[in-house]
């Protein structure tokens, strides 16, 4: 089924990007002293937003701190580690050579999400990345989406969420959308299936599928 617009999560959808993330609770905890959180424990905590993910981590009434730390390391250290999953480019490549909308809608903090897109050269193939603090509201509130949409001169009717999560599951909900889910992020295809999604791919080539693309006829040319 064709979209006249394309919503991608982020992380875990289009990149990799839960080392750095991973690292940046880990040195959080550390300044304070306590144990450093597991990459399976804040693989299960995120999606939500920092806020939440280090709530869930580290309770709330430590909140403050862990996230002026976790925020003091990933401003020196963000893209150290961070890479395109397999099929980023060339979905959003095929998405742009039928004249489709793609924008990012994420959670993280959208200074963040844009330096990031940046550096992986995802930019250009994207009309807006809007994360939290663009706005005040975040995945999953409608008033989020509609913000989004209206930024595209895009409807609902007409546009599919690609995501990792029940985050974007319920943001697809609430905002009206289609949804398709992707199993290279947080959640398997189960616990997809749980919140409610439909459709799920195991990776970005299965998403074009879904998406009726091919992305050997997006792939560069040597």
């Amino acid at each position: 089924m064709r979209f006249s617009c394309v919503l991608f999560d982020l992380d875990g959808t289009l990149i990799d990007h839960f080392g750095a993330i991973h690292r940046c609770h880990a040195y959080a905890f550390r300044q304070l002293g306590r144990p450093e959180p597991t990459m399976a424990q804040v693989r299960a905590a995120v999606g939500g937003g920092l806020e939440e993910a280090i709530t869930k981590l580290g309770g709330a009434n430590q909140l403050p701190a862990l996230r002026a730390h976790f925020l003091e390391h990933w401003k020196k250290t963000n893209l150290e580690d961070v890479t395109a999953l397999p099929g980023a480019h060339e979905i959003l490549r095929a998405l742009h050579a039928t004249g489709t909308t793609c924008a990012v809608l994420t959670n993280k903090r959208g200074y963040a999400a844009r330096e990031v897109c940046d550096h992986l050269g995802l930019t250009p193939l994207l009309q807006a990345v809007i994360g939290a603090e663009d706005t005040a509201w975040i995945k999953p509130q409608p008033e989020f989406t509609r913000h989004a949409l209206q930024q595209l001169h895009a409807n609902a009717a007409d546009t599919v969420l690609i995501g990792d999560s029940p985050f974007d599951v319920a943001t697809a909900r609430s905002g009206g959308l289609a949804f398709v889910g992707v199993t290279t992020g947080t959640h398997n295809a189960e616990e997809l299936k749980v919140a409610g999604a439909g459709r799920i791919a195991s990776d970005l080539a299965g998403v074009a599928r879904e998406l009726g693309l091919d992305l050997a006829a997006a792939a560069p040319r040597h």
